[in-house]
Formats: structure tokens, C-alpha cells, sequence
């Protein structure tokens, strides 16, 4: 049973960092219209949408990971 719990935690861990990512994510974006909508498309532009596509690629790993921790949970 303490292998079930370890997955079981290891599975919230990673839950609640992808809910914390897809906040910031929200707020990036917001960021960003508000700055497309203002006309001042400069640097910090740039650099929202780099952090966001790089955030997009932090949750797409994230899901795989969750993904192979409740197939763990299944096999036990």
C-alpha cells in the first residue's frame, strides 16, 4: 500500500503545479493583450510570448508525467 500512496502524492504534487502554471499562463496572456491592445509591441512583448510558449511546453510535459504516474497506479 505504500507504493499506492507514494504514486497517489507524487500525482498531487503534480496536479496542483500544473493548475499553478496554467495560472501564470492566464496571466501571461492577459499581459500580453493588454499590451497588443496599448500598441506597445516591444521587448516585453517578445519575451511573454517566449514564457508562454515555454510554459505550453512545461504543461505538455506535465500531462505526460501525470499520464505515466496514474498508468503506474493501474498496473499496482
Amino acid at each position: 500500500m505504500a507504493k499506492i500512496d507514494e504514486i497517489k502524492e507524487r500525482i498531487n504534487w503534480l496536479k496542483e503545479l500544473f493548475k499553478l502554471l496554467v495560472m501564470v499562463l492566464i496571466a501571461v496572456i492577459a499581459g500580453l493583450s493588454k499590451l497588443f491592445l496599448d500598441g506597445n509591441i516591444n521587448v516585453l512583448f517578445y519575451l511573454g510570448i517566449i514564457l508562454s510558449l515555454s510554459i505550453l511546453i512545461w504543461l505538455i510535459i506535465l500531462s505526460i508525467k501525470i499520464n505515466k504516474n496514474i498508468q503506474k497506479l493501474k498496473d499496482i
